[in-house]
């Protein structure tokens, strides 16, 4: 059998809020809430659930994504207000794009503070 993550709750202050956050990042639905949690489906096979009932505990989030992706959400960071950065620069901020592995790579928080990660090639 092959091991594959369905779901993880995402401990957040606002659930609905970190929910938009994060669907809208990635122009995914955000569905409708189940019992304590706001589910967004990340692919086929994995639902992020949002909570909001325990403390708050700021987690790091990784993503391999296609380039079609990437360029969505590089386009919407830089024209937002949100802080991203290569995680190079002074603390992550410097509005640029990292290199690794041949790829292109991003990282960014949430309002907060969960910490994304984005990359076209496995660093």
């Amino acid at each position: 059998m092959t091991i594959v993550l369905n779901h993880t709750i995402i401990r957040s202050r606002d659930k609905r809020r970190s929910a938009r956050f994060f669907a809208d990042l990635l122009g995914l639905p955000v569905g409708a809430p189940t019992g304590p949690f706001v589910p967004v489906q990340v692919n086929e096979d994995l639902t992020f659930d949002f909570d909001d009932r325990f403390e708050f505990l700021f987690g790091h989030y990784a993503f391999l994504v296609d380039d079609q992706t990437f360029d969505a959400v590089l386009a919407k960071l830089e024209g937002s207000d949100i802080e991203f950065g290569s995680g190079i620069g002074p603390a992550g901020k410097d509005r640029t794009i990292n290199h690794r592995s041949g790829g292109r790579g991003v990282y960014l928080r949430d309002p907060d503070g969960h910490s994304y990660e984005l990359f076209t090639a496995v660093p």
